[in-house]
């Protein structure tokens, strides 16, 4: 019994064998021959003129010039015109063929050409398994397909999954892009592209860099991560990660965004970011903050939501909700801002109030929601805020505020003192980005305290109305007042005033919200 169980393990044993080890067959040459000085062990086989060396193994026909066949090591060397054909998926052509049959592996070399459904790769050296079905080159190799050329100087075939693993000095090109990696993996099938590594796409008017990603180069989309930036449209966007989609000619990112505009001199930065080219527009939002060079000092705009809209040309800028800017001497605050590159005009707006809250409100409730401005230590609020800078130094140029204006500043010396002075509108001037003349026009109103030069006793209160107010400002501080057309005051000792009349209508002091510093713009 146990004598023929043992006969039939080894006659399993061997048939297993002999199915996993196949030889491979000479199917027809055109002559054999066999020299054991010059080829040891070897079958020499030759074509002739109506027959080509043909060798089979496991579903592989080869063909060649000539061939060293080596039935004990079941392995051949094949030169001249050599053709591997496996199935209707695997062509390879080659100079020179070196296989074995055992392991099921090939080296074929000089003028490698290999084409599959999907490519065609051309190389010097290329490696191939069988049993793992996978080619490898690592001495250069050029694949193409219908339209696209991939050349790298080390590759990897996997035929499992119709992939390619390309390494060092990767390229790209296509007549709609080009990319340039340090390694990426590239499915013939679907041509999709995963990054692992420092690379660049360039498009017909994109640029894209990261140092991980994918890239769909069929519909010209992807998502990109690790240093990831976009030059779009005039537009550098860059941010932990980026999506991208030419065919609908957008793109968003998310955290640490920083959406540059070289043209106007401006950085948006947030943690989420909408671009859309076809309208020249983008969105950031999520702690979104603008900033606009001026020489030095640069102007810090921050907002809820910020827009920028139209081309590079003629942009416009807009935020949303919650406005705050910041400059050295002077900041602010609004419901909403609207900034034109090319006119170089700021407005700061609050939001619109229906007729029935203008109805209600007082004027001292308007002036808690309107536009503010500090100006060092002077205060101005106002129905609309406008400043313009001259578009050619990009320095501040000059300051408007239309209905309602009012300016206060707490007097230095006197405590809880107040300079006030209203008016219908306001105009100011700017020199080397300090405001130093400010008039106030129509219906002005004043109250202001004076002191003895010398011994800074106060004198009294000066009250006034007149048609115009025109005040010289130094070091950020109201120097001088110019009353014109008809002026009509009276200085008061300060006990003759009654509390109450040492306030215009309209004064609100909102000392609370200045903004004295850039990161205050962030607190609400």
């Amino acid at each position: 019994m146990k004598i023929k169980i043992s006969i039939l393990f080894l006659l399993f044993f061997n048939l297993i064998f002999t199915q996993e080890k196949k030889i491979i067959e000479i199917i027809e040459a055109g002559s054999f021959d066999r020299n054991e000085q010059t080829n040891p062990g070897a079958n020499i086989l030759k074509k002739n003129d109506k027959i080509r060396v043909h060798l089979f193994h496991d579903g592989m026909n080869i063909y060649s010039d000539y061939a060293l066949f080596f039935k004990k090591n079941n392995s051949f060397k094949a030169s001249g015109n050599v053709v591997v054909i496996q199935g209707d998926s695997i062509n390879l052509l080659s100079n020179y063929l070196d296989y074995d049959g055992n392991v099921r592996k090939i080296i074929a070399t000089g003028n490698v050409d290999f084409s599959n459904n999907d490519t065609n790769l051309k190389t010097e050296i290329l490696f191939h398994d069988r049993n793992s079905k996978e080619f490898f080159f690592e001495k250069g190799g050029i694949i193409k397909d219908s339209a696209t050329t991939i050349k790298s100087i080390e590759g990897k075939y996997f035929q499992k999954n119709s992939k390619y693993t390309f390494n060092k000095n990767v390229e790209i090109n296509n007549p709609e892009y080009n990319i340039e990696s340090n390694k990426l993996d590239y499915y013939t099938k679907s041509e999709h592209a995963y990054f692992f590594g420092p690379t660049t796409i360039k498009g017909s008017d994109y640029d894209i860099y990261c140092e991980k990603g994918f890239y769909d180069t069929k519909k010209k989309s992807g998502f990109f991560t690790r240093n990831s930036k976009i030059n779009y449209n005039n537009r550098i966007i860059e941010g932990d990660s980026l999506n991208f989609d030419d065919s609908k000619e957008f793109a968003s990112a998310t955290k640490n965004i920083v959406l540059t505009d070289t043209i106007n001199k401006t950085i948006i930065k947030g943690n989420y970011a909408e671009v859309f080219k076809a309208i020249d527009s983008a969105m950031i939002t999520k702690k979104s903050i603008a900033i606009k060079m001026v020489e030095k000092d640069s102007l810090f705009i921050k907002a809820d939501t910020l827009f920028a809209i139209g081309p590079a040309e003629n942009r416009i800028i807009k935020g949303r909700y919650n406005v705050r800017i910041f400059k050295q001497n002077l900041s602010g605050k609004s419901d909403k801002i609207i900034i034109n590159q090319k006119s170089g005009l700021t407005k700061l707006l609050r939001n619109e109030i229906s007729e029935r809250q203008k109805q209600i409100l007082t004027i001292n409730e308007i002036a808690k929601i309107n536009p503010i401005l500090w100006n060092g230590d002077s205060q101005m609020t106002g129905d609309e805020i406008h400043i313009t800078r001259d578009i050619r130094t990009n320095d501040l140029d000059s300051l408007k505020i239309l209905n309602n204006a009012f300016i206060i500043e707490k007097d230095t010396l006197g405590e809880n003192n107040f300079n006030q002075m209203k008016g219908i509108k306001l105009f100011g001037k700017f020199q080397k980005n300090e405001l130093k003349t400010i008039e106030l026009i129509q219906n002005t109103e004043m109250i202001y305290y004076l002191y003895d030069e010398k011994t800074k006793d106060l004198i009294g209160i000066d009250k006034a109305i007149c048609s115009s107010i025109i005040m010289e400002i130094e070091n950020n501080n109201i120097k001088e007042i110019t009353f014109f057309t008809n002026p009509e005051g009276e200085v008061y000792p300060e006990e003759e005033m009654e509390l109450n009349l040492k306030v215009l209508n309209g004064f609100n002091w909102r000392i609370e919200e200045k903004i004295e510093k850039k990161e205050e713009i962030f607190i609400k």
